[in-house]
């Protein structure tokens, strides 16, 4: 949006020094941004007698104002100079304009209201404070902000303030961002602090004598000081840590400067997120030099113990050996080596079973080039998917293995997001591309940490192998592990064994993560021993329906014993009716027990049967709606009863998230991302929806599943139910309206009180009564509506690419079949 005072500044800068060498006119188009902020550097360059003037705030320039002094109330020595910071402070939200050229006493007010922003002392009453220093002249001229952005937080806030007030005055120390936001520029600033601390001369880079110093000053319970200030600073910048469980959470912690209970919790959680330590080690717990690494860069201590490995070189029986005498138990190797590439690193003929008799497992990758951005389009990624699963097939990759294909350079966001050229476009290929061989593989990605959480919440990538040791990549200073994270490569190494030499990557391999492989040419698919236990218990209603004399439809009885240990009770009584005892205990004297869950086979998530299965019952026993408007209690069950809760959610947090569109979007249904309506919780109430319309139409449990999961069913599941339960975008807004804020019947109505009201969040309905909140509450409609077309936008072109290709596929398969 244009700013009237913004084009002022720049309309003045041009005209003004639109003739002097080396100046590069701005836009004059009343919005901020780093070109009108250069205009003005360069304009003070001018000033401060530098010819030609550059694009920069460099040394030179600061320089140049430190010969020139601080500038305060009444300076009066180059009336342009005060002009630019005045203009320079309009353009970052501060009035500082007084009469221009003439520092007076809202200028003064201005830059005051700026420092404590900083963090920093404003310097005093009247106008004996508000003193631009150069360092604070730096500031005003660049892009940086000093309030909390979109996505940034006060904890955040307080820190950068922190750090600021303590460090401003020192020489290696820069001024940071206040804007709520962990960044690379924060992160080295933090390193800084470390480094004074420490007593050394700082650079920000986590070098020995860095290392040395954070060796000798481990923290723990009961102790206090600046060291757990820095310690806790760090914790608060890598969470939230996710706490693994039957649902996932998020821990999150505090800055202080006491090592308490809750902060050694949170060192606990992130040290097994990170597999650091277990609670056997002596280490558990203990901000030890280990931690501080994995706190500070991505590749935390590359000399810590690791079992994962890759490389490019060929896995001979002696090279196997060493790998499992010195505790490797997983090596990556690649599918392919591009033409013309002289470092010869695709899998050998032979190799995968010399890698299993040494008792190793493997997991491919899939590298072509992958260096620079032109190599990242749709079409290439949609290529790239059929060369990897034909020559996965070829080596023999059970169905349901994750192939890696690898980002080797550091992606900046804008590359991540482009178009047509960007990374997650490209990884939308390999999707389409894997979906067209009939999903046989799952795609992980390999890159920097914020290539892998991008790709993870764009693409639904299955696992992420983070190329950690590229520590400087800013696409790996000033984010966490992702979630999915599976491998981290975290030092490269040459091995010396015998006469033998070979490079070799080292890297921690994450114990609940990537499986790997360990053997090849099996038939089975990731949900065949599911679908055979379920066919096991559908048999066994058969039988006991034939017996006792039952009427209950034979799939129901599947459903109700899957769920009845976990979704039992009153509430559920009324959503799905009780269980059948009798039944249960049938199956259970009979060797069975409830099997909780197993992969998809179009995700490789693994899915929550016992929420799928209640929610298939809850479906079965509820009919949808006349109107696809309103809702049911047959909703409870599935998605009502989710985005219930996640209208909750939001609401306990609004200081983080004002937006609940911007809610939806970060939250909603994203791949890799901890939320009480996670991804696998909207693939278990589809697929239950699905299940259950399939039984009430006459289908059985068991058809439906091998339908669904083995024959190309869920590449349209998202589609299917969307179509089904709400046909178009305006049904599905005002089915969410309705079920949280509409006429209720008794069912829905309870489900409001438990879900809402008891997490203790007013309900939408008396929300809506203050002003200005029904828009609110329409946008968080509208974030879910549009999470269902997202998730069925990119399986329309899984869908179409997997029937254009299915025919053809197969005949291809056949082909190669008879040739072997």
């Amino acid at each position: 949006m244009a700013d009237a005072k913004v084009l002022e500044a720049q309309q003045w800068v041009n005209a003004t020094y639109g003739s002097v060498a080396g100046y590069v006119r701005c836009p004059e188009d009343g919005r901020t941004g780093w070109s009108t902020m250069y205009a003005l550097t360069m304009g003070l360059q001018h000033e401060l007698g530098i010819s030609p003037v550059v694009a920069s705030f460099g040394p030179t320039t600061l320089s140049r104002l430190q010969a020139l002094g601080d500038i305060g109330f009444g300076w009066d020595k180059n009336a342009n100079i005060v002009r630019i910071l005045q203009h320079g402070l309009f353009c970052k939200g501060y009035w500082g304009a007084n009469g221009y050229g003439e520092y007076g006493a809202v200028t003064t007010e201005a830059v005051k209201a700026l420092l404590v922003d900083m963090g920093l002392p404003d310097g005093g009453t009247g106008t004996s404070g508000g003193v631009t220093t150069p360092k604070i002249f730096k500031c005003i001229l660049n892009m940086d902000a000093y309030v909390v952005v979109a996505g940034g937080t006060e904890k955040i806030r307080s820190i950068q303030q922190w750090l600021n007030n303590r460090y401003w005055q020192r020489d290696a120390y820069s001024i940071g961002p206040c804007d709520g936001i962990y960044s690379r520029d924060v992160q080295k600033s933090l390193v800084i602090a470390i480094q004074y601390e420490l007593g050394l001369s700082p650079n920000g880079n986590f070098g020995p004598g860095t290392q040395a110093g954070l060796r000798s000053h481990p923290v723990r319970e009961g102790d206090s000081g600046i060291f757990v200030q820095l310690f806790t600073a760090a914790c608060v910048f890598n969470e939230p840590v996710i706490l693994r469980g039957l649902d996932d959470s998020e821990v999150r912690t505090t800055f202080k400067s006491t090592f308490d209970a809750k902060t050694k919790e949170f060192v606990q959680v992130f040290q097994k997120f990170s597999q650091l330590y277990a609670p056997e080690d002596a280490a558990y717990g203990v901000g030890e030099y280990d931690t501080w690494s994995q706190l500070l860069v991505s590749m935390g201590n590359a000399d810590r113990a690791a079992t994962g490995s890759d490389t490019r070189f060929e896995i001979t029986a002696s090279r196997a050996r060493w790998l499992y005498d010195n505790d490797y138990r997983l090596v990556g190797r690649y599918l392919y080596d591009p033409p013309g590439s002289t470092l010869d690193k695709e899998i050998k003929p032979g190799e995968l079973q010399t890698i299993f008799d040494a008792g190793l497992r493997v997991f491919p990758i899939y590298q072509d080039n992958a260096r620079r951005l032109a190599d990242f389009t749709y079409s290439q990624g949609f290529q790239h998917a059929l060369k990897a699963h034909d020559l996965a097939s070829e080596y023999g990759f059970n169905r349901g293995t994750t192939i890696y294909f690898a980002v080797d350079y550091d992606a900046q966001q804008w590359e991540i997001d482009g178009q047509p050229e960007g990374i997650v476009v490209y990884f939308n290929g390999v999707v389409a591309g894997l979906a067209s061989r009939g999903k046989k593989y799952f795609h992980g990605v390999y890159g920097s940490r914020n290539v892998c959480i991008n790709v993870t919440a764009k693409t639904g990538a299955r696992f992420s192998f983070v190329s950690g040791m590229s520590w400087g990549f800013s696409g790996n200073l000033g984010y966490p592990l992702p979630s999915n994270w599976a491998i981290n490569q975290i030092k490269e190494f040459q091995v010396t064994n015998g006469s033998d030499t070979f490079d070799l990557d080292r890297d921690v391999w994450r114990r609940d993560g990537e499986p790997g492989v360990r053997s090849v040419n099996s038939t089975g698919g990731p949900a065949d021993t599911y679908i055979a236990y379920v066919q096991r218990l559908y048999d066994h209603a058969v039988a006991y329906k034939a017996s006792n004399d039952v009427g209950t439809n034979a799939s129901r009885l599947v459903m109700e014993y899957i769920r009845h240990e976990k979704y039992r009770g009153l509430k559920w009584w009324w959503l799905a009716n009780s269980y059948d005892e009798d039944f249960v205990e049938y199956c259970d004297s009979r060797g069975m027990s409830v099997q909780d869950s197993f992969t998809d086979t179009v995700t490789g998530y693994q899915l929550d049967a016992t929420h799928l299965m209640a929610t298939a019952n809850g479906f079965l026993e509820n009919s949808d709606p006349s109107d696809k408007k309103e809702s049911t209690g047959g909703d409870i069950a599935g998605w009502g009863g989710d985005i219930m809760t996640f209208w909750a959610d939001w609401r306990n947090s609004v200081d983080e998230y004002a937006s609940p569109l911007t809610f939806c979007q970060a939250k909603l249904a994203v791949p890799g991302t901890v939320s009480s309506f996670g991804y696998t919780d909207m693939l278990e109430d589809v697929d239950g929806y699905l299940l259950a319309k399939h039984v009430a139409g006459g289908g059985n449990v068991v058809g439906w599943m091998k339908a669904h999961y083995n024959d190309g069913g869920a590449l349209t599941r998202f589609r299917s139910h969307f179509d089904r339960r709400w046909e178009n975008a305006t049904n599905a807004r005002a089915s969410c309206w309705d079920i949280l804020a509409g006429p209720s019947d008794i069912t829905v109505d309870a489900a409001r009180l438990a879900l809402i009201t008891g997490a203790g969040v007013a309900l939408p309905a008396d929300f809506v009564l203050v002003p200005g909140n029904t828009e609110k509450l329409a946008q968080f409609c509208q974030g879910f509506s549009d999470r269902q077309l997202a998730l069925i936008g990119l399986e329309n072109s899984l869908a179409a690419t997997y029937e254009k290709n299915l025919a053809v596929y197969r005949k291809q398969a056949a082909q190669r079949a008879a040739a072997r």
